[in-house]
C-alpha cells in the first residue's frame, strides 16, 4: 500500500485545492493530508478566516482524502516517517527554490519521494481574500444592511404595514 501525505492550510477552500488532493489520491493508495493549526498559520504572515476545526471537517469530507489530521508544525519529513508515506505532494510553485532543493535530499534520504503538482494560477486563498475585502470596502456584498432592512420589513408586515 502506497501512502502518500500532503499539508496546507485549506482556508477558503478552492478548486486548486480540489485539484491538488484528487491528483495526489491518483497516485497512492492512501491519502493522508495535513490541516495547519491556526497555531501554526502566522508563520506565513497571515491569519486564518475559517477556524481550524472547520477546515479540517472540510478536508476530511473530500472523497478524495482517507485521513485528516492536524499539523502543528513544519516538520513534513518528520511527519512523513511517522505515518509511513512513500510520497510527498506538493505545488509547483516551491519546484526549484533552494529550501525545497534540500528538502529533495532530505527526503530522498529517507526514502520518500517529493512529487509537484501544478499550481493553480489564477486562484489562491489569498486572491479570494483579496476579493472579498475589495467587494466588502466597495459595500458589495454585505450581509448586515441586508438582514437590517429584511427584519424592518418582517416587523412592519407584523404590524400590518406594507413594505
Amino acid at each position: 500500500m502506497v501512502i502518500g501525505y500532503t499539508a496546507g492550510v485549506y482556508d477558503l477552500f478552492h478548486i486548486g485545492h480540489l485539484k491538488l488532493l484528487k491528483n495526489a489520491k491518483g497516485m497512492c493508495d492512501k491519502l493522508i493530508v495535513g490541516v495547519t493549526t491556526d497555531e501554526l498559520v502566522p508563520y506565513k504572515g497571515k491569519a486564518p478566516i475559517i477556524p481550524f476545526d472547520d477546515r479540517i471537517e472540510i478536508v476530511r469530507s473530500i472523497r478524495y482524502v482517507d485521513a485528516a489530521i492536524p499539523q502543528g508544525d513544519m516538520d513534513k519529513l518528520t511527519m512523513c516517517k511517522k505515518l509511513g508515506a512513500e510520497l510527498l505532494f506538493v505545488g509547483d510553485d516551491w519546484y526549484g527554490t533552494e529550501k525545497w532543493q534540500t528538502y529533495e535530499q532530505d527526503f530522498a534520504a529517507a526514502g520518500i519521494r517529493i512529487l509537484y503538482f501544478p499550481y493553480t494560477h489564477g486562484v489562491s486563498s489569498t486572491i479570494i481574500k483579496h476579493t472579498l475585502e475589495s467587494a466588502h470596502e466597495a459595500g458589495v456584498g454585505t450581509l448586515k444592511p441586508r438582514y437590517e432592512v429584511k427584519q424592518a420589513e418582517l416587523l412592519k408586515q407584523r404590524a400590518g404595514e406594507a413594505p
